[in-house]
């Protein structure tokens, strides 16, 4: 969503903060906010004017016309205020539909003045431009300023000037008073482009001889620009419409929303309803709750909202265990209904999203009992066969009434069962995968050369419409009637492989000579290729690191796919438009600043370019060409036959009801011919009569549907093209949204576009203007695809469409990826993992997320307990993990871990190979004697053997006892780090046999000489062993095996890298030259014959 209405307090401070003009703007920064918590004395110290001024006090709740409503006090002293507020504040109003609390208001300073110092001024945006309104008598008593004010369009990328402001707007303004009003005007004007304003409107603008005065005032900006003007805006907190609560689950959701690639919307409109709606997609969300209102549900409907664009499985966990909560707060006498919604999906793996939801029920499975819920679920796309089996699996296992359809049922078809208005059918079976689909069901394993090109109703012409002309001097550039072709190349924006390779199946399935890809352009690598498969056979496809390479070397290319982010979809498609060859242009990104948008609309005019998008799927030609992941996945391509054309053509909003189009047309005529989806922005870069005209003028369409919603009048060109005879085929024609009216406040749907300002943007009077038009309007959604049938039917029988024969088309193999994420093949693991898994939303270190890691502070230890031993360890046991860190982490510079790392780090080398370097030295002579010493204390311990029969075997072997011996510390000069350990380990270790078998050897061994000390290293693994064993997380065999398979070493390895570290840093940071080992350091022996 882009236009939001921000608090008047909001909008004066940006106005006081970044206006700038020569007019004196009084009063700035002069108000306060009032709510039953603010404490008077507070407020009055933070602004003492209100002690000593005559003031004004009003509600700030997005209220229209508070003057005429009484909800505004004048001309009131402090007392005065607070009187005014009491039987105000925190009471109950109705204002037109809505009821609401009064909570929060605005005291300002009163301004004395007359009715000839008000004026009233308004800009707003439209897709044309800036339209700025002033009228010389503003106020409350300002009537139609539409019809009276006088009016000046200001073109985008134009400038308002103050020379067209005196001319074009100031009529009838005082002589002495124009000078300070057009510095005002072409400032506040300036300010609207620079904060990215959608509206702002001040109603009255006071000006008389002590300057300029700003008393009331309306805004909405474009919340999409947050990124740019961030640090102007500030943190911009937008307030619900009056009527409406704000909800801590809605800006939980807003924030998974901004944090998130996806789409995730929530709107609550009654908490205690029985209808709650889980719905995917923003066309399909509006659809559903169009259809609860019209069966009579609309009372009873609790929440709007949206999931979409591939959320993961963690998001889509979280929003729903969101809807789940807020349903199972309070119960109804009639039980609840859940309905889980969606058209059918482009490219969301419906199987995996599911999985969130199904967690969710799981979770919630006894209030959801207790609430007496029944969920009803239809769906359809890529991989939705899985999704519906596990949505009805966990129904079966929890006993929650959970029924399932999917693309054989009437999308909201569900929403008549689960309010009672028809019967529910017994579970209809569905196909067990998507792999049905792409299987050629013919005996004949022989791939056909060739599908039906051309659409039923006649054969293709080479030529059957007209193509882009390019702008000439003095003349405007013509767009194409044919965007696309059996011939079209593309050139990809965006390293989006999964696209890419939908649309070489698509090509390929339809018989296509060549893939539809010429080319990638992805900025953040070297230019190289990129392997994708052309049927069975693999093809290399090249990526660009700049545009002007790919299409230089690719002139045949004609259409771009942007998959840019919002961000830089500006700047690259502005970039993509200097170049002659391309007549389309794709935006995919939703979230571009309407102001930029208007941009691209205005350079692609010049142009003559079309652009799709933004916040768009794209659109399918079927048997040509599509747009990225328009049309779903193979299965979807196929069972909507959109492999070849058809004889209707299809405009929509909507992306994901652009693919519920193809389903609906599919099953009630002959097929598509050609869909778009123009996007859900206020601006689309083409717009419905743009796509209604191109189908006119071709040929092969012989009939046109067209999905509208509310918002906007683009509906009423198509309205005035059938009155008017330039559209003369049929047109089917359907705007969702007809709910909004029935709603007590505004509710803003998924699409930015879909809010409706007037009267005459709303669905309702839209259908009814199609319907007097001439156009096909059906009675609701459901009705859509009865009113297609009836319209094909009575051509065929003209004799408009001669339905052609089916010819099947070819079978593409299923990539590996997608094969095994159906579960229809298995592959042995090159790798098998049991401590860690990064795939989910969150890191999982052996079964604990790391979220839990650090609520529960765990620390170092226990996250090595969890890697290593995969165990919640003990604390005592984490805190001497710890501490054998520590102690082992560094022992000088001269020992020779230290010394190697050291000299490569004088040797210039980096970081990792010095490290290494240093690592490399590490073994049974320095620092690796913890796994020897545990071994050899516990096979001696173990084996019944005396510490003097230990000591005189070893002894008697001629081996070393490891852990024994030190070449500095002594019986009489103790290694302090053991003493730390062992004072530690004595006072936590519940008990210490082997720690107390390697001290009894110990004094034995230092009756001998008294260096024959237990060293660290000995300690450290003989002190292991009984913290192994005796700490109850492990059998005897596991803790062997741990010792076995070296775990102890990894301690010393682990802390001593540490080390090793900080002596590679200290080099670099002393700047240590090269380092020589001196010669009077060596001794030079060598065989006497050599020495002559």
């Amino acid at each position: 969503m882009s236009a939001k209405a921000i608090s008047e307090q909001t909008g004066k401070e940006f106005l006081y903060k970044h206006i700038c003009t020569s007019a004196a703007v009084q009063n700035r920064f002069r108000y306060a906010n009032v709510t039953s918590d603010t404490d008077w004395d507070r407020l009055t110290q933070d602004h003492p004017w209100l002690l000593t001024e005559r003031l004004v006090v009003k509600p700030d709740q997005l209220i229209k016309c508070r003057g005429k409503l009484g909800l505004v006090g004048v001309n009131l002293d402090l007392v005065g205020v607070q009187e005014w507020l009491k039987p105000r504040l925190m009471r109950e109003t109705t204002v037109a539909k809505a009821k609401g609390i009064l909570k929060n208001f605005l005291i300002e300073p009163f301004v004395a003045h007359t009715q000839e110092e008000e004026f009233y001024i308004c800009i707003y945006a439209t897709r044309e431009g800036d339209h700025v309104l002033f009228h010389h008598e503003g106020g409350v008593d300002v009537g139609d300023v539409d019809a009276k004010a006088q009016r000046l369009l200001v073109g985008v990328d134009d400038k308002l000037s103050e020379d067209s402001v005196k001319e074009q707007l100031f009529m009838h303004v005082p002589e002495d008073k124009k000078e300070v009003l057009v510095s005002f005007v072409v400032g506040l004007f300036n300010l609207y482009e620079d904060l990215y304003f959608t509206y702002l409107e001040i109603n009255p603008l006071v000006v008389n001889q002590d300057g300029v005065f700003v008393l009331d005032m309306a805004a909405k900006i474009d919340a999409t620009a947050d990124y740019i003007c961030k640090a102007k805006w500030g943190d911009v907190e937008f307030p619900p419409p009056f009527g409406r609560e704000a909800y801590p689950e809605e800006a939980y959701i807003a924030d998974l929303d901004a944090k998130s690639g996806a789409s995730l919307k929530l709107t609550i409109l009654n908490p205690l309803g029985r209808i709650w709606t889980m719905v995917a997609g923003g066309g399909a969300s509006v659809v559903y709750s169009d259809t609860i209102c019209d069966l009579g549900g609309v009372d009873e409907l609790a929440n709007y909202g949206e999931y979409s664009g591939a959320p993961s499985e963690q998001q889509t966990y979280d929003y729903a265990k969101t809807i789940l909560s807020l349903m199972t707060r309070e119960k109804h006498h009639e039980g609840k209904v859940l309905i889980i919604g969606g058209s059918i999906a482009n490219f969301t793996n419906v199987a995996a999203t599911f999985k969130g939801i199904v967690r969710a029920i799981k979770d919630y499975q006894g209030p959801l009992k207790e609430n007496g819920v029944t969920i009803f679920v239809r769906r359809g796309g890529p991989n939705y066969q899985e999704g519906l089996r596990v949505m009805g699996e966990v129904g079966k296992t929890t006993g929650i009434p959970i029924y399932v359809f999917g693309t054989e049922t009437h999308m909201t078809a569900i929403v008549g069962m689960a309010l009672g208005h028809q019967p529910i059918p017994n579970q209809p079976p569905v196909a067990a995968h998507t792999a049905n689909f792409l299987l050629n069901s013919s005996t004949n394993s022989a791939t056909p050369a060739s599908t039906r090109t051309a659409s039923f109703s006649e054969p293709r012409a080479a030529n059957d419409a007209t193509l882009a002309k390019k702008p000439t001097a003095g003349i405007p550039a013509v767009k194409a009637t044919m965007l696309f072709s059996r011939n079209t190349k593309a050139i990809m924006w965006g390293m989006q492989t999964r696209a890419v390779q939908g649309m070489l199946d698509f090509d390929y399935v339809c018989s296509r000579d060549e893939a539809s890809v010429a080319a990638i352009v992805y900025p953040f690598t070297g230019d190289h290729k990129q392997k994708f498969y052309w049927g069975h056979k693999e093809i290399l496809i090249p990526v660009y690191k700049n545009m002007a390479d790919a299409m230089k070397k690719h002139p045949e290319v004609d259409v771009l796919i942007s998959f840019a982010s919002l961000r830089s979809a500006f700047d690259s498609t502005m970039e993509t438009m200097q170049y002659s060859q391309i007549h389309t242009i794709a935006i995919i990104a939703e979230g571009i600043p309407e102001a930029q948008t208007r941009k691209l609309i205005k350079r692609a005019d010049e142009n003559g370019i079309t652009i799709i998008g933004p916040a768009t799927v794209g659109g399918i030609k079927p048997g040509c060409f599509k747009i990225g992941n328009t049309g779903g996945m193979l299965d979807n391509i196929l069972a909507s036959n959109l492999y070849r054309p058809g004889s209707v053509a299809y405009v929509s909003r909507s992306g994901g009801m652009s693919n519920e189009l193809n389903n609906i047309i599919s099953h009630a005529t002959d097929g598509v011919y050609e869909g778009v989806a123009i996007g859900g922005d206020r601006y689309p870069g083409s717009t419905f009569m743009d796509h209604v005209i191109r189908y006119q003028d071709t040929p092969g369409v012989k009939m046109i549907v067209m999905l509208g919603e509310i918002g906007g009048t683009e509906e009423y060109k198509i309205c005035q093209g059938i009155k008017d005879g330039r559209i003369t085929k049929p047109v089917v024609c359907w705007c969702i949204g007809t709910c909004a009216t029935m709603f007590s406040s505004e509710v803003q749907f998924g699409h930015a576009g879909a809010c409706a300002n007037q009267a005459f943007e709303t669905a309702v009077a839209k259908n009814q203007a199609l319907r007097d038009a001439g156009a096909f309007v059906p009675k609701s959604f459901d009705e859509l695809g009865d009113v297609i049938r009836t319209v094909y039917d009575e051509l065929v029988a003209n004799g408009t469409i001669v339905p052609a024969q089916e010819v099947p088309p070819p079978t593409v193999p299923m990539d590996y990826s997608w094969a095994r994420e159906l579960g229809l093949i298995r592959k042995p693991a090159s790798f098998m993992t049991s401590i860690c898994d990064e795939r989910g939303q969150e890191l999982i270190y052996a079964g604990m997320s790391i979220t839990e890691v650090f609520k529960e502070e765990m620390g170092l230890g226990g996250v090595l307990g969890l890697l290593w031993f995969q165990r919640r360890l003990p604390r005592y046991a984490c805190q001497f993990i710890e501490m054998c860190l520590m102690v082992t982490a560094d022992h000088g510079p001269a020992v020779s871990g230290a010394h190697n790392t050291i000299v490569c780090a004088r040797a210039g080398k980096d970081l990792i190979s010095s490290l290494t370097s240093g690592l490399l030295t590490i073994g049974d002579r320095f620092g690796g004697a913890l796994d020897a010493a545990a071994k050899q204390f516990s096979k001696a311990f173990d084996s019944g053997m005396l510490p003097m029969e230990f000591v005189n075997k070893m002894k008697k072997d001629g081996k070393l006892i490891m852990g024994i011996g030190h070449r500095v510390k002594s019986i009489n000069n103790p290694d302090m780090r053991v003493q730390i350990l062992k004072d530690f380990v004595k006072g936590h270790f519940p008990a210490t046999p082997m720690l107390d078998y390697a001290l009894d050897v110990e004094k034995i061994t230092t009756s001998k000489k008294p260096n024959l000390i237990l060293n660290v290293d000995g300690f450290i693994g003989v002190a292991f062993v009984d913290l192994l064993r005796m700490c109850g997380g492990f059998t005897r065999d596991e803790a062997d095996e741990f010792v076995e398979i070296g775990a102890l070493n990894g301690i010393f390895v682990l802390g001593r890298s540490m080390g090793f570290i900080g002596h590679y840093l200290d080099q670099k940071r002393l700047k240590q030259g090269l380092y020589r080992h001196p010669w009077d350091d060596i001794s030079y022996v060598l065989p006497e014959h050599m020495s002559m």
